[in-house]
């Protein structure tokens, strides 16, 4: 069995897709393309896909991922082709590798985030920021099944810091562009928690609904204060397999 590990996004429109409309649309696509799936035993079998930290609705993305497992061996790049082709504009399979080692989802523990804030002045923002950072605790409500919860927000959040004015920006309107850095912890800090966060320490209100995008997620590297890419430890295991025939092929003979 061969297991095949996907990068996708979510881009205009389709930001507003839920996860199970997702699920939905990409076994429509594996079938369109004929992709010889593995299917779960049982009395209702289904393919065998693995999805991992899927972004909340209404945020777009550049960096989900899944992975799938396939009866017969296909070539990554041209399966990809044919996924992307069989999907909708917006939902885009970007990135396809051979899964050849284990844990895809424990090298998910960091996301990088955008925040626009359209009508939000950077300097109001740059204020709220530093407030937030200061803040040794930043407690935020959400409303879940079991009803309204408290937690800490700010211990997530590795770093919070505002960029430059977008260049589509109208030059009547202001807007301010956050890029937030937060790990996966329990409970989950998502930016929403983190605007709240920023209205709860600065009274930081945007007047409409802020574009949020997931730009990365990986592994959170301590040294470089970065976001690894989670695939490359595939990609590497696959390079050093293909490098071994090489130099064998390569080594002097002994003596006759």
């Amino acid at each position: 069995m061969q297991r095949i590990r996907l990068r996708y996004t979510k881009r205009g429109r389709l930001r507003f897709t839920s996860h199970r409309d997702f699920q939905r649309a990409f076994e429509r696509a594996l079938r369109r393309a004929e992709v010889p799936m593995a299917y779960s035993a049982g009395f209702t079998p289904h393919p065998k896909v693995s999805y991992a930290n899927a972004a909340p609705t209404g945020t777009g993305s550049e960096a989900e991922y899944l992975e799938i497992a396939l009866t017969e061996a296909r070539d990554p790049e041209t399966l990809r082709v044919l996924l992307d082709e069989s999907l909708p504009a917006g939902l885009d399979v970007v990135d396809a590798v051979e899964a050849r080692t284990s844990g895809l989802a424990d090298r998910l523990t960091a996301s990088v985030w955008e925040l626009r804030l359209d009508g939000v002045d950077p300097a109001d923002a740059e204020r709220a920021v530093e407030a937030f950072t200061k803040a040794g605790t930043v407690e935020v409500q959400r409303l879940t099944k079991n009803g309204v919860r408290t937690f800490d927000a700010r211990p997530a959040v590795v770093s919070l810091e505002t960029h430059g004015a977008p260049a589509d920006r109208p030059t009547d309107q202001p807007c301010a562009i956050l890029r937030l850095v937060v790990r996966h912890v329990t409970p989950a800090v998502r930016p929403d928690d983190v605007l709240s966060g920023l209205r709860a320490v600065a009274d930081l209100a945007p007047p409409v609904p802020a574009a949020v995008t997931r730009l990365a997620q990986g592994l959170f590297d301590e040294e470089t204060g970065t976001v690894t890419d989670p695939l490359a430890p595939d990609r590497e295991a696959a390079g050093a397999l293909t490098a071994q025939p090489a130099a064998a092929a390569t080594a002097p003979e002994g003596p006759a």
